[in-house]
């Protein structure tokens, strides 16, 4: 099954989350940037996947762009592992992370796509994963300007069903009116997104002590502080979670040789789509870390999400983002309901995403490769 041509596309489509946001990730986030790539061959079957995207959508279809597409078309869409060995090796003089990554992972999670399709299976199926209609999901919110907003919208995340409650905020009064709103009847997660010294983190593990946190995620700068982030884990009292930011699998395997996780979030648009998720899986099991994938998209990376969490932890709550979408490029399949999610039961990632979503969103023109004539 040769692949004849690539397709590449960037979309943004508005959401509403409650509130006016407050920048975070470098961000001032006003919609979701989605960066797809389409792969076509020669029997009829096409993948879809999608890279990283957000801040850096431009990057990340820059590289799919000029250095990956024109190396696909005339290569076979069944040699999943080969083609992610040569590309990958072809590709390290540019790093181990980032952007070259995020278009690996897209790659690869089209590739797994086509592979389900072909053999008129699901993911979940094909990874080993037994039949499940839904998964519990956990509402990830973005961070809001002040504490009364959290709580407001906590409020809200609780009275759509959800039993666990994700928050990106920074300081001890937001993340306790979310624990107030709450009650003790919602688990309460903190996702940080490095900005602390070792010595920050400490400080606010104290603060945060009595909040019942179900986890506080990467909370010290650099990620790969390994060893800091041990010490944190070990002095601090709360469960650590980390991994998203994670450099391929060796990244993990130093991070879980430091003690630096009590869960690993890889995520599949970064970390190098489905393949790599089940080496992670695997390791994560070796040292007794748990695994919860980190998923912050709604393209082709949601639903790959959907099949590895559905396949590899079935009993870890799936991260959804708290927003409401202008549109859905997946109809009923991005939608959640009393706290849960649906899972895809159709072949490959299970749907393909609404062309016609995708073209009234575009962010500019698709590209468009194909083998040389």
């Amino acid at each position: 099954m040769k692949i004849t041509g690539v397709e590449t596309y960037w979309t943004r489509i508005p959401f509403d989350m409650g509130a006016k946001p407050a920048a975070m990730a470098g961000l001032q986030w006003q919609g979701m940037n989605t960066v797809w790539l389409r792969i076509l061959t020669d029997a009829g079957i096409d993948g879809w996947g999608e890279a990283f995207g957000h801040g850096c959508s431009a990057a990340s279809l820059a590289v799919l762009d000029t250095q990956l597409a024109p190396a696909l078309p005339g290569q076979d869409a069944r040699d999943i592992s080969g083609l992610r060995h040569r590309l990958s090796q072809a590709f390290h003089l540019y790093g181990r992370n980032g952007t070259h990554a995020f278009a690996l992972s897209a790659l690869d999670i089209a590739l797994w796509d086509i592979a389900g399709k072909a053999a008129n299976q699901p993911l979940w199926r094909l990874l080993g994963g037994a039949p499940a209609e839904t998964l519990a999901a956990y509402a990830s919110l973005l961070r809001y300007p002040d504490p009364a907003q959290v709580a407001a919208a906590c409020e809200r995340a609780a009275s759509r069903g959800y039993r666990d409650v994700k928050l990106h905020e920074i300081t001890t009064p937001a993340i306790a009116a979310a624990r107030k709103a709450l009650g003790d009847g919602v688990r309460l997660m903190v996702d940080v997104n490095c900005p602390w010294t070792i010595w920050q983190a400490l400080d606010m593990t104290r603060d945060l002590a009595e909040l019942d946190l179900a986890w506080l995620e990467e909370p010290v700068w650099p990620p790969g502080d390994h060893e800091g982030l041990a010490r944190v884990r070990l002095e601090g009292g709360i469960p650590i979670a980390a991994g998203e930011n994670a450099a391929g699998l060796h990244d993990f395997r130093a991070a879980f040789e430091a003690e630096a996780q009590d869960i690993a979030q890889p995520s599949v648009t970064k970390i190098g789509g489905p393949s790599a998720m089940i080496e992670v899986a695997a390791l994560a099991r070796a040292f007794g870390v748990r695994l919860v994938p980190h998923n912050a998209y709604f393209g082709a990376g949601y639903l790959a999400s959907l099949h590895v969490n559905a396949a590899l932890a079935p009993d870890a709550p799936f991260e959804r983002l708290f927003v409401d979408l202008e549109a859905s490029p997946y109809g009923d399949l991005l939608e959640a309901k009393d706290g849960t999610v649906p899972v895809p039961a159709g072949a490959g990632l299970g749907r393909d995403p609404d062309m016609a979503v995708l073209r009234r969103y575009l962010v500019q023109e698709p590209r468009t490769h194909s083998a040389a004539k």
